[in-house]
């Protein structure tokens, strides 16, 4: 039996407090850089465009999150507890809310700066699932986020959350091994073929493999709050649009492309 008995607060000392989440979500942010600064090279581009990129994404992407946890799924919390929406050291990030503050920024970001973004999109994607997984890790170590009662050899107990022994998924664990199989897809993918591939091709098949694995996954994950109003998850709806964008992308992009040929 595995079992997680993690103290979210990695250190403490006086005034200033250091918890696991915030390491993993700061390992995330300079991985990507990291591999934008690769990318960028590789493709010939300014690396300078990389770190006002990211410092534009960071920020548009943390608040995205932190809106989506506070409308998507605690707004009757938050309602009553206006300033706790400033305090994302207490946890709570959507990565849909994420998702859409990254694109928000980017068009933004276009219009301020008057920099065509569009040949940057397919790699900006890339690490963005990398992320993802160091977020996944962060909510592990919180013990938020959890699965559903499982007899699974692999299964865990999570004692800051069931006082009793109950084994669960480790959807968090899940989340985060598919969030890297995805980056690696991806990055195979445009070191391949993406001479051969359109633009935005990279992006879309993004938001296919992530948001419908996340439909898939959510299923072994515990309610949270009002995921009882509905059939389906909260993060299972949110998904539903990216996933339905992306299909309706690549059938359109194909169709349009063998009708050209015939």
């Amino acid at each position: 039996m595995l079992t997680n008995t993690i103290d979210p607060i990695l250190l403490s000392a006086g005034p200033i407090t250091v918890r696991w989440y915030g390491l993993f979500l700061a390992l995330g942010v300079l991985s990507s850089i990291l591999v934008y600064q690769k990318l960028f090279k590789k493709e010939g581009y300014k690396v300078e465009l990389v770190y006002d990129l990211s410092i534009w994404m960071v920020i548009g992407g943390l608040i995205g999150a932190r809106l989506g946890h506070v409308f998507f799924y605690n707004w009757a919390y938050f309602s009553q507890n206006i300033v706790e929406i400033i305090f994302i050291n207490h946890g709570g990030l959507s990565s849909h809310g994420m998702t859409i503050g990254l694109l928000v920024t980017l068009f933004l970001y276009k219009k301020i700066k008057k920099i065509d973004l569009k040949k940057y999109i397919d790699i900006l994607v890339i690490p963005i699932p990398l992320l993802a997984a160091f977020i996944r890790l962060g909510n592990f170590f919180n013990s938020e986020i959890i699965g559903k009662p499982t007899n699974l050899p692999w299964g865990v107990w999570f004692q800051r959350v069931d006082a009793e022994i109950l084994l669960r998924h480790p959807s968090q664990i899940y989340e985060s091994l598919i969030a890297l199989t995805v980056c690696y897809l991806l990055f195979t993918v445009y070191k391949k073929y993406k001479a051969k591939l359109p633009q935005l091709f990279i992006f879309n098949l993004f938001l296919l493999t992530y948001f419908s694995t996340r439909f898939l996954v959510e299923f072994l994950k515990e309610r949270q709050g009002i995921d009882d109003l509905w059939i389906l998850s909260m993060g299972q709806l949110l998904s539903i649009p990216f996933g339905i964008w992306s299909v309706w992308w690549f059938i359109a992009k194909y169709t349009r492309k063998t009708t050209g040929n015939n």
